[in-house]
């Protein structure tokens, strides 16, 4: 069977293409030429073709390609290519002779030869089956692209076209059998070059392990399918473990390929999203110059990052960790890719102890063991990869005392060859073998009424209808299911593989939990054993830039740096922050302020001067005395109010004095104590009343006093006008004007109590808010006013006889009772919280014991300590003196 373009591309022009394509990137490899005539008459026969579109051009291989590794004759052929040696050799091109052919050589990769292995039992156990294909034959063409992107070009082509020395362009061609489908290859770039190939003429390519995220654009890529799931479903699984570990500072490196540079990027973009920093993102490949490798590596031992995340590939990675060997390098937590975190060969290198990464889902296929070990002689000689292998395997390559005879027991061999504990790439290569052969299936096969299934494998199967099959196949094969997405894509689930040491030294893969993407976002992820870490520690290794802010701090990103690079920089007065790692402080609510620690908002303390702290006791102490002193002060004048001193006095102004002293004293209680709407209105109404009632009375005494001195004169009839009916009408008079500016005030707008959150920030001052500033200060000024009367008439009856009354005394109580008031109010602006009230309750306090000592002690000492001078007439006496002088 010879392939036919896809319908969508003009016949010609995909032969013209493909015919180039070799001439250009593959160095000569088909020669356009015709069989028997010369050049000229080659570009005759090419133009006549070219007009008229359905001639076919006879061309001829120049050279010799290279068999395929494993082949088998079948109905519909599969091919197969795979990475089995790591190099190409190196060709320099004279033009003048014959290119040399393509080779593979270097060391060989016997994991990626079990693959192949596996795809040729895969091919053989359909071939058996009698429920799949039956009676149908498959083939297969299984070839090594050394790792390399030319060797999968000239693959690519050599699968398109055939290994017919001799074949036509046209459509209807004739010549040895080409593919109905691929699979392969293991790397992601020399996939992309291959697809660029085989993609025009509709074949597909099944990858077991190309997983670069670009090959699930279908626009660029529409023949290409996988069984390993895309890098872009990796990445965020790396991404959601680095950040399940809390490492926010990584170091990253990548393989210089599509496979790594698409992959990292995808990384990078999730790790971002997980608030992820990278301190350095170096890329490499194994064929750079020694010193690009050694610059990579210099850079990990000198960085601070501790983890570092590798998405490399297997054969670059190897390269690296050679030359972290070379060196002693700070001990660091490696993060990788399933590419090399699960190959078997990687596990001499000691210095990965403790890496983890994502792998395949490990599988079991029953039987594949039996078949990799089923290695007569007779197979072995009659496959050169085979023969190298095992001459590789048992060490008898070029060493002339050992040679290879067959005796040499493969069962005790241990190379990732023979190592089927680990089968997770290789179940990808047999699902991909498995889907193509359920494609084909469903073209060639048809199942009857009895049940039996009837297969043509006569049937012209075209590549394209494999292509259109395999986007519907959906089957189960050892319990794994196998079906495709809109993108070619399987569905994401891995094992989290752990590089472990177990109790003999030996180093082995532990699957320690599992990832499955389909999954909701915080079920992904699920840990389900102990992780053994760098340096084989159970603790989780840190690696941060900066140290977690603790709560109370928020998180100042330091200057030039990455967002992971801060410092911690205590919360503002006012603020908090209750989580680690916080960006911002939160503002406390109004009646809340921060603990100590600025973690925890608090109910601000509530302040007031209080019955029980100290200040509170004894100014509660001081108005008590005062009113006991002048409640004792009245019995004493009430006990001797027939006495000389107490009728002389104004006995009626002095026991109104006192009582109204008595309730300034007791009014001031009404100031300590938590405010409330009765105690706010209560405190300045009463005051303001029992001042004016006990300044009206001592303004009473004073006139009297006066008056009573111009009476003493020839020919005064004062008296009469201000007897006792006036001077009550006096007290009365002054009392009832400041009663009725209180009543205003209390109706108009009384005072009321309030939070103040303003004066302190930490705490709140429950205070009375005095409702209007108009009627407090009328209030005040009437003090004052009635004050300054009474200093004023005081200070006009000074020099008049001390024995018949009390001018100096009252001048002087006037002059102590304005110097606090005067001083008050400053002292009430300027004093904060509940020192405001202290204020006014000490100014209480101190103007009636002003009034009080000044204008009843000396006579009551008199009264009790010395009764002889208690007489009316040593008073008469002592004024008749007074007057003389």
């Amino acid at each position: 069977m010879r392939l036919s373009p896809a319908p969508a591309l003009d016949p010609s022009l995909a032969g013209s293409l493909v015919l180039l394509h070799l001439a250009v990137v593959v160095g000569g490899l088909v020669l356009l030429s015709s069989a028997s005539a010369s050049a000229s008459a080659s570009a005759s026969a090419s133009a006549s073709a070219s007009a008229s579109g359905l001639e076919s051009v006879r061309c001829r291989l120049q050279g010799t390609p290279p068999p395929p590794v494993f082949s088998q004759d079948g109905d519909f052929v599969i091919g197969g290519v795979f990475s089995i040696h790591y190099y190409m050799n190196t060709l320099d091109h004279s033009y003048t002779s014959m290119p040399e052919p393509l080779q593979c050589t270097g060391r060989m990769d016997s994991r990626e030869l079990r693959f192949s292995r596996a795809m040729v039992f895969a091919v053989e156990e359909i071939n058996n089956s009698s429920d799949l294909l039956p009676s149908v034959t498959l083939g297969y063409q299984v070839h090594d692209s050394c790792s390399s992107v030319p060797m999968a070009v000239k693959v690519a082509f050599q699968l398109a076209n055939g290994l017919d020395p001799m074949f036509d362009t046209g459509e209807q061609c004739s010549g040895s059998a080409t593919v109905t489908a691929i699979v392969g290859e293991s790397a992601s770039t020399p996939t992309i070059s291959m697809l660029r190939i085989i993609g025009p003429f509709g074949i597909p390519q099944v990858s077991h392990f190309s997983t670069c995220a670009c090959l699930s654009d279908k626009k660029q890529y529409p023949t290409f399918f996988r069984t390993i799931p895309s890098d872009q479903f990796q990445a965020a699984a790396l991404a959601h473990l680095i950040r399940h570990f809390g490492w926010t500072w990584i170091g990253a490196v990548r393989s210089d390929s599509d496979y790594g540079n698409n992959g990292m990027a995808a990384f990078l973009q999730a790790a971002q999203e997980e608030g992820i920093c990278v301190e350095y993102s170096e890329a490499f490949s194994r064929t750079n110059p020694p010193s690009r490798v050694q610059r990579v590596a210099d850079v990990i031992r000198s960085s601070t990052a501790r983890v570092v995340v590798a998405f490399v590939s297997s054969g670059d990675m190897r390269s690296l960790l050679e030359e972290m060997d070379r060196l002693p390098s700070p001990p660091r937590q490696w993060i990788g890719s399933e590419t090399w975190v699960t190959d078997p060969d990687m596990l001499r290198f000691s210095l990965c102890a403790g890496a983890i990464g994502f792998g395949i889902q490990r599988s079991v296929i029953p039987g594949f063991r039996d078949f990799l070990l089923d290695l007569s002689p007779q197979k072995v000689s009659n496959s050169p990869l085979l023969t190298e292998f095992w001459e590789g395997a048992f060490g008898c390559v070029g060493v002339e005392e050992k040679v290879c005879d067959g005796s040499e027991d493969i069962q005790q061999l241990q190379t990732p060859y023979t190592d089927t504990s680990q089968l997770r790439v290789t179940n990808m290569v047999y699902k991909a073998v498995y889907a193509i052969a359920h494609a084909i299936h469903s073209i060639v096969c048809e199942e009857r009424e009895n049940s039996s299934v009837n297969c043509d494998k006569n049937l012209n199967v075209k590549p394209t209808q494999v292509l259109e099959r395999l986007r519907r196949v959906n089957f189960s094969r050892n319990g794994y299911q196998v079906s495709f997405d809109a993108n070619g894509d399987p569905v994401a689930t891995y094992e989290l593989v752990n590089w472990q040491i177990r109790e003999s030294g030996k180093m082995e893969f532990v699957t320690v939990g599992r990832y499955d993407a389909s999954m909701p976002p915080d079920q992904r992820l699920n840990i389900e054993r102990e992780i053994t870490w760098v340096k084989n520690s159970t603790q989780v290794p840190v690696s941060v830039c900066s140290e977690s802010c603790p709560p109370g701090t928020r998180k100042a990103v330091q200057k030039g740096k990455p967002v992971c690079c801060y410092d911690c920089i205590p919360c503002s007065e006012g603020e908090i922050s209750n989580n680690t790692d916080s960006s911002d402080c939160l503002i406390c609510p109004e009646e809340y302020w921060p603990n100590a620690e600025r973690n925890r908002c608090i109910l601000k303390p509530v302040e007031f001067l209080s019955f029980h702290e100290v200040l509170g006791i004894i100014l509660t102490a001081c108005s008590v005395g005062g009113a006991c002193l002048a409640i004792a002060t009245a019995a004493v004048f009430y006990r001797h109010r027939t006495s000389a001193i107490v009728r002389a006095n104004n006995s009626e102004l002095s026991f109104l004095l006192l009582f109204s002293l008595a309730m300034c004293f007791l009014c001031s209680l009404t100031f300590i104590g938590r405010p409330s709407e009765w105690s706010c209105m209560l405190r300045h109404t009463a005051f303001g009343i029992t001042s004016v009632l006990c300044i009206s009375c001592v303004l009473g005494k004073t006139i009297v006093v006066l008056m009573a001195f111009r009476a003493t004169l020839p020919a005064s009839n004062v008296m009469k006008w201000f007897g006792p009916p006036q001077q009550r009408l006096t007290v009365v008079s002054f009392t009832f004007v400041q009663a009725l500016i209180c009543t205003l005030w209390l109706v108009l707008s009384p005072p009321f109590p309030i939070k103040n959150l303003t004066t302190y920030k930490e705490k709140i001052i429950v205070e009375c808010d005095v409702g209007s500033a108009i009627g407090f200060w009328a209030v005040l000024g009437y003090i004052g006013l009635l004050s300054l009367l009474c200093f004023v008439l005081a200070f006009l009856a000074r020099k008049l006889p001390d024995n018949f009354n009390e001018a100096k005394f009252i001048t002087f109580s006037m002059l102590i009772f304005c110097a606090v008031w005067i001083t008050f109010i400053p002292a009430y602006v300027s004093s904060p919280g509940k020192f405001t009230v202290a204020v006014e309750i000490f100014a209480i306090i101190t103007s009636s014991f002003g009034l009080f000592f000044l204008l009843f002690v000396p006579k009551c000492f008199i009264i009790l300590f010395r009764p002889e001078k208690n007489t009316k007439k040593h008073l008469m006496e002592k004024t008749s003196n007074d007057i003389r002088y």
